[in-house]
């Protein structure tokens, strides 16, 4: 045996505290990305270009692939667009912060006996809240393209309830129905939150650990194939995510059946 094995617990270490907040080693991770996507940012800004150098076309290739890429559920660039800052955020974050979770020192500098690193996203607090965003947002963009009463309309419909009174049994049982339909599809969107929340820190958390104990178990150069494959997991669970939410989006703004012919 290399070393002692330490396997991550599924709550963050708290390295510090600022007043009453908790400051943990995943969000070191985070400030981490934040700080890699404020300097590209800068970098950027300053050398765009009619004529591009290097950094502004890797940075073109991307954006052009990841639109590309999200045409594919919206069919419609225009769409795509303006759900780019929201789906393209996602996406590059959490690309980003599972491959800082691969850097040397990860898991292994400690602060005080705690690890000072660990990947944002084996943090539950973090994936729930970028569930959160992801369909909140699916239903802010809904209230903006079609109205609120309208998007309100795909899940309980009061209305109809009161006039079927009127049209006799048949059109009562069939209203009841829907409004029974109305109260699943609000807990269906409860479960994507729980859904796009617990698979991307299962994920995550899942590799961290198996590298952990790979590491631990082996010489340094074998686990080199495992973090490679985490390279993929990283990108694959970053797709994931961000197609769910751009899903979500595009289903949301969409008209209820019978509107188009109202």
């Amino acid at each position: 045996m290399s070393g002692t094995i330490h396997i991550p617990t599924l709550a963050p270490d708290v390295l510090f505290q600022i007043g009453n907040f908790n400051i943990t080693n995943t969000m070191i991770n985070v400030w981490l990305a934040m700080l890699i996507f404020l300097v590209l940012g800068i970098l950027i800004k300053r050398k765009v270009s009619l004529r591009p150098g290097k950094l502004q076309n890797i940075c073109e290739f991307f954006l052009e692939s990841v639109l590309s890429y999200f045409d594919q559920v919206t069919g419609d660039r225009k769409k795509t667009i303006r759900f780019l800052p929201v789906v393209g955020s996602i996406f590059f974050f959490i690309l980003l912060s599972n491959w800082l979770g691969l850097l040397p020192g990860t898991g292994s500098i400690t602060w005080g006996h705690k690890m000072l690193l660990r990947p944002a996203n084996t943090d539950l607090n973090l994936t729930v809240a970028m569930a959160l965003v992801s369909v909140i947002a699916s239903h802010v963009y809904a209230f903006i393209a079609l109205g609120v009463f309208t998007h309100l309309g795909k899940f309980i419909q009061i209305k109809n309830l009161f006039k079927s009174i009127k049209k006799g049994p048949i059109a009562i049982f069939t209203a009841i129905i829907e409004f029974a339909v109305g109260l699943i599809e609000i807990i269906s969107e409860l479960a994507k939150v729980l859904s796009l929340s617990l698979r991307l820190f299962g994920n995550i958390f899942a590799g961290e650990v198996l590298i952990s104990v790979i590491s631990a178990l082996i010489a340094a150069l074998v686990p080199t194939p495992f973090m490679l494959l985490e390279l993929l997991v990283g990108l694959i669970q970053a797709a994931v995510f961000a197609m769910l939410t751009i899903v979500y989006l595009t289903v949301a703004t969409s008209a209820p059946h019978g509107a188009e012919e109202h």
